[in-house]
């Protein structure tokens, strides 16, 4: 798992931000942008996930965005999904309809794979993928880390509930985002506390052996997300996922 300084940084510096809307109740000057991020709060499955577009579109002025893969994506191991497929998976055509926002369409799309080292020299690789739309910012993820999901529950907070998707063992629970904001004019970079994400993680299969998937999803206007959203994009998104195994 990645430190979420630095990568508030890396992400500050870059220029790009995964929305707009205001920023932790402060007031915002004239030149100022405001970027929502997500960050975990599970000491062993968390993470943060940025992405940003700060270019104007408009459904009027060009179409949906299709998935575009990072620079240096490689080819998935033996048995995993790459951050491609996951992207692929997610930006369903119909995602807008599901997240109870059928008039917008997918503004940015795309997948990669993250890496974190620890502490005894291991490295991990994430898969993830993260479809942005004018009100949602949907994020799906993949984990071989052997953790059951209902074991991981108690390390999730207080929010954690077990539920079942699909036939899969589950847990929903909420993290916090981050308010970003900088100054076009080159002033100080801000952060705080943003909105609520929430996040639906789902066993790799019925018996939960170890394989997991993680859909997150944030509203851009720092509002909570709606649950009912979230369960409708994870059945219809789940299954598209290579390897994805059916419950008997």
């Amino acid at each position: 798992m990645g430190d979420v300084g630095d990568m508030v940084d890396d992400f500050a510096d870059s220029g790009a931000g995964a929305g707009t809307g205001a920023g932790a109740g402060k007031e915002m000057g004239t030149g100022t942008q405001v970027f929502w991020a997500v960050a975990t709060v599970g000491a062993l499955l968390g993470g943060m996930w940025l992405l940003g577009d700060v270019l104007d579109r408009t459904p009027s002025t060009t179409g949906p965005a299709v998935c575009s893969p990072s620079d240096d994506a490689s080819p998935a191991p033996r048995g995993k999904v790459s951050g491609a497929q996951l992207c692929t998976a997610l930006n369903r055509s119909d995602l807008p309809k599901l997240l109870g926002t059928p008039t917008e369409q997918a503004v940015t799309a795309s997948g990669s794979e993250s890496k974190s080292s620890w502490a005894d020299g291991t490295e991990t690789v994430t898969p993830e993928a993260t479809v942005k739309l004018d009100t949602y910012t949907v994020q799906l993820s993949a984990s071989y880390e052997d953790l059951p999901v209902t074991d991981s529950a108690e390390y999730l907070g207080d929010t954690a509930e077990n539920k079942t998707v699909l036939g899969h063992p589950a847990v929903l629970y909420s993290g916090q985002t981050i308010a970003i904001s900088f100054r076009l004019d080159g002033g100080d970079t801000e952060s705080g506390p943003g909105g609520v994400a929430r996040h639906l993680l789902v066993a790799g299969d019925a018996k939960d052996s170890g394989s997991s998937y993680e859909l997150v999803i944030w509203r851009q206007d720092a509002l909570t997300p709606d649950d009912a959203a979230l369960f409708r994009a994870a059945e219809k998104v789940l299954p598209r996922i290579p390897g994805w195994k059916t419950a008997d």
